[in-house]
């Protein structure tokens, strides 16, 4: 008996017409079924940010949802050439050297395009004592905004400068 299901998912603006096992992670859609293989498989537990996209705006980690759940939502990922926003930040991590070995870097990105959305929002960090204080781009408030996303080279001072210079 066939348990796949048929899904639509919108991918950078694309639609895709699936049939997946109803337990495929969007990740796994991604990287195996709509061939976009940016997005990264690190650790598969949601802990080091490398499958880092972007859900209607808002940053998630890949691995840890499944692709059946987000069916009419926009899923943008780092090969979203038409996004301005993950453009100017793939520009600075060029120009800063936010990257090593590269592997985190499209997780990087997305989650820096989908904080700076937080940020213009107004959405206070988690570190914020007063709730209602509109959040600066600072040093300390990238890194916070930023702990989900793990860099194994260290590249982290690149990457805030890289964030910092693409920040409007």
């Amino acid at each position: 008996m066939d348990q796949t299901l048929h899904v639509t998912l919108t991918v950078n603006d694309q639609n895709y017409a699936l049939r997946l096992d109803p337990r495929t992670t969007l990740l796994d859609a991604l990287r195996e079924h709509i061939a976009l293989t940016g997005s990264k498989k690190g650790c598969d537990h949601g802990q080091c940010g490398a499958c880092t996209v972007l859900v209607n705006g808002r940053r998630i980690n890949s691995c840890l949802t499944l692709a059946v759940m987000h069916e009419g939502d926009a899923v943008t990922t780092i090969e979203a050439i038409d996004n301005p926003t993950i453009t100017m930040l793939q520009a600075a991590f060029i120009l800063y050297d936010g990257f090593q070995c590269g592997y985190c870097t499209p997780g990087q990105i997305c989650s820096a395009a989908g904080m700076l959305e937080e940020i213009a929002a107004g959405m206070p960090s988690y570190a914020t004592k007063d709730l209602d204080a509109t959040p600066q781009l600072s040093g300390d408030e990238i890194r916070e905004r930023m702990s989900g996303n793990i860099c194994r080279c260290a590249a982290y001072p690149n990457i805030v400068r890289a964030i910092e210079q693409a920040a409007p």
